[in-house]
């Protein structure tokens, strides 16, 4: 799995962890945020809904077309199932 580049504040309750339990700690986040953040996920987890047509759409292509427009068109929105 080629390891993104990003920053990532990790708070732990323990105060007596080894470098490398950290180490274990930030790949298995790092696992978990990798699978969540996957377009399949994002577009099964969200709707649109668009108030101009009075629609809403759970299409993942019509989910995909919107979150990568360059431009947000007014009254459309992305909605969170969970």
């Amino acid at each position: 799995m080629n390891k993104s580049n990003r920053d990532l504040l990790v708070l732990f309750k323990q105060e007596l962890m080894t470098p490398q339990a950290i180490e274990q700690e930030v790949s298995w986040l790092h696992e978990l945020l990798y699978t969540v953040e996957r377009m399949e996920n994002f577009t099964r987890a969200h709707e649109l809904i668009d108030l101009n047509k009075y629609k809403i759409s759970g299409n993942p292509v019509d989910i995909k077309k919107n979150v990568r427009r360059k431009k947000d068109q007014p009254f459309v929105f992305l909605n969170n199932k969970n």
